[in-house]
């Protein structure tokens, strides 16, 4: 997994707040751990390279790209980078995200593992419940 250092990220904001019409569509549904409960940060720096989208806790990079991408080297070389650094990348063209969100939201949700309920919330529910019954099973 790489490192992820502080660094200047006033490049990484100026991209958050120029986002692309695909890129706000796909943060509607990322964003609040909206999908399968992974966290998703915009415009993340990595190395020399920013990722529209990072999910740290998974390894997983989202890019959102337009039409000046296909067959890029550039991109070819930085799915490398991020490959070697232990991340995986899924890429998705800017059209996709527009006319097809639900696709792209399912082939990311495929790509993440299935979150796990939380024990200690299934000791809290059980504890609520079992504080709501009396002795022998009846309300108290």
């Amino acid at each position: 997994m790489p490192e992820f250092r502080p660094r200047n990220t006033s490049r990484a904001q100026e991209l958050r707040n120029g986002a692309t019409r695909a890129e706000r569509r796909l943060w509607s549904i990322l964003r609040a751990r909206q999908l399968a409960g992974a966290k998703f940060s915009r415009q993340m720096p990595v190395g020399p390279y920013i990722c529209d989208f990072l999910c740290r806790e998974h390894g997983l990079v989202i890019e959102v790209d337009g039409g000046q991408h296909a067959d890029s080297r550039t991109d070819a070389a930085r799915d490398h980078f991020l490959s070697a650094q232990g991340l995986t990348v899924l890429r998705f063209w800017n059209n996709e995200v527009i006319d097809n969100l639900d696709g792209v939201a399912q082939r990311i949700a495929e790509t993440l593992p299935t979150p796990n309920p939380s024990r200690k919330r299934e000791g809290n529910a059980f504890h609520r419940q079992s504080c709501r019954t009396g002795p022998g099973g009846g309300q108290s």
